[in-house]
């Protein structure tokens, strides 16, 4: 007897299944948010006169920036984790082949958002704080900049899409519909209001990508609690 297997048939994650490694490092995605909210939060006050409600988070870890030494240091964990999270994530949906194609490349691309930002701006990091853009220096950063960018939307747009199709992975598509209004209301928010404000619109773009991660990162943990797609 043959039994034929509808590709619509979904198998459910055994949410006891012992936690392996790599669920566990999924943590360092929650790591990575308070590593980088702290230097936020703490990098200002080594920096006399800065302004965070006008200047950009940049600004402090720029090559000439006073508080570059206190931003390495607290966003040390930061810098490692998000990019091992990320790339636990793209390993774990890949070989557990969670949901579908289009839900996995999302992921994968928003893996590598964060691969271009961590040596993106590694390598071209703003050489003053708060300095225009005229060198090629801060030009690379701009282009750093914009590809780290379309990466995130278009991959948050694809698991948007993957929420929408397919209730398994709704929970990811919500939060990213969350993370793409944040990053939409930084632009939105600087066109809209004085320059005085542009630091507090720049940085709603800056935390939805790092929280983001944070929330996949507890999927990871969780070993993506959730239907699975039969791909058949």
């Amino acid at each position: 007897m043959t039994m034929n297997v509808d590709s619509n048939v979904y198998t459910n994650v055994d949410a006891n299944a012992k936690k392996k490694l790599i669920n566990w490092i999924g943590l360092l995605g929650i790591v990575a948010f308070l590593s980088y909210l702290a230097a936020l939060i703490f990098s200002p006050l080594d920096f006399p006169g800065y302004n965070w409600m006008e200047q950009a988070a940049s600004d402090l870890s720029a090559d000439s920036a006073p508080s570059r030494h206190l931003w390495e240091q607290l966003s040390a964990l930061y810098d490692a984790g998000s990019v091992v999270c990320a790339t636990c994530i793209a390993i774990y949906v890949s070989e557990k082949k969670i949901s579908t194609k289009l839900f996995r490349l999302g992921i994968y691309l928003f893996t590598i958002m964060n691969w271009v930002s961590k040596v993106g701006y590694q390598m071209f990091a703003l050489s003053d704080s708060g300095k225009e853009i005229a060198g090629f220096q801060e030009a690379m950063h701009m282009v750093v900049t914009a590809i780290v960018v379309l990466l995130s939307i278009v991959s948050l747009i694809m698991l948007i899409v993957s929420g929408c199709r397919h209730k398994e992975v709704r929970g990811p598509g919500i939060w990213a519909s969350v993370a793409l209004a944040m990053m939409f209301m930084g632009p939105i928010g600087m066109g809209a209001f004085p320059k005085e404000y542009f630091g507090i619109f720049e940085r709603f773009s800056t935390v939805a990508a790092v929280g983001y991660n944070a929330v996949l990162g507890v999927y990871l943990f969780q070993g993506f609690r959730i239907s699975q797609k039969s791909e058949v």
